[in-house]
């Protein structure tokens, strides 16, 4: 988790970042028996500003695609601007 907290830092530079393990929940599933988690996420950035919400998800993507082959079998996302 401190991967992908370090990641969207980087990335995003955000106002609030909330990660949430959510592989418990999981137990049995396909991915969670290969090791990967589950993760629940909440970005609002500036870097939002603008974007509609695939948008938003490709830079999240951007940031830690690669860790969808390694770390992360699922990845929950809310993604917001400033305002929204």
């Amino acid at each position: 988790m401190a991967l992908i907290r370090a990641r969207l830092e980087q990335a995003l530079e955000p106002l609030e970042l909330r990660i949430k393990d959510q592989s418990h929940l999981h137990a049995g599933h396909a991915g969670a028996q290969s090791g990967m988690g589950h993760f629940d996420v909440f970005v609002r950035s500036k870097a939002f500003d603008g974007q509609n919400r695939i948008q938003r998800h490709q830079q999240i993507y951007a940031a830690v695609g690669d860790m969808m082959q390694t770390d992360i079998h699922a990845l929950s996302i809310r993604a917001l601007a400033p305002d929204d």
